[in-house]
């Protein structure tokens, strides 16, 4: 039998976490405490629903038109191992494009992350990195609350052994360069 991920909540069908229609699953547990968190209800690393893998699948599947996955917390991290690593698994096998927020920095997740956390990034499309920094807060950037977050291209990013950021509009929310060969009529 499987063990259980906890959680302190999950939505259906959010717009605010990654671009398209998604499923959020928000962590229950985290150790950065930042100051302005959006969500500190979720600190305290005892509490959640417990849901097995196949469980939270269940209610990934429940909208059809969600198409992408987002992990988000509290410190989605701090759950990596067997649970983890099974949904991520089940998830991928139905062709869910999969993002995860954390605290952590890329660099802190290569240099000092546990096996679980470094094989936890292998099942990741999409990261979203670093603590929440009050005094670089913006409302300006897409799907980052402060300025210091990177959105990273996960696969891209282990293949090359160094963060590779995303460039694809639909992450970073910045428009397109123009076309000189088209004319406003």
């Amino acid at each position: 039998m499987s063990q259980t991920l906890h959680l302190a909540g999950w939505v259906q069908d959010s717009i605010v976490d990654g671009p398209g229609l998604r499923f959020t699953a928000f962590f229950q547990g985290c150790t950065h405490h930042c100051p302005g968190c959006h969500n500190p209800e979720t600190w305290p690393l005892e509490g959640g629903t417990p849901l097995s893998p196949a469980m939270l699948m269940e209610l990934a599947e429940k909208n059809p038109l969600c198409r992408g996955i987002t992990l988000s917390g509290g410190e989605p991290f701090l759950q990596a191992g067997q649970a983890m690593e099974e949904f991520l698994t089940l998830a991928k096998s139905k062709g869910y494009e999969i993002a995860c927020y954390t605290g952590y920095t890329w660099e802190e997740l290569m240099t000092q992350g546990t096996p679980a956390q470094r094989r936890m990034l292998e099942f990741l499309d999409i990261l979203i990195d670093g603590r929440f920094m009050q005094e670089q807060r913006t409302l300006e950037l897409a799907f980052r609350g402060s300025r210091n977050q990177r959105i990273l291209q996960v696969q891209e990013s282990l293949a090359q052994g160094h963060p590779v950021e995303e460039t694809a509009t639909r992450w970073t929310g910045e428009p397109p360069a123009p076309n000189p060969f088209l004319h406003n009529w």
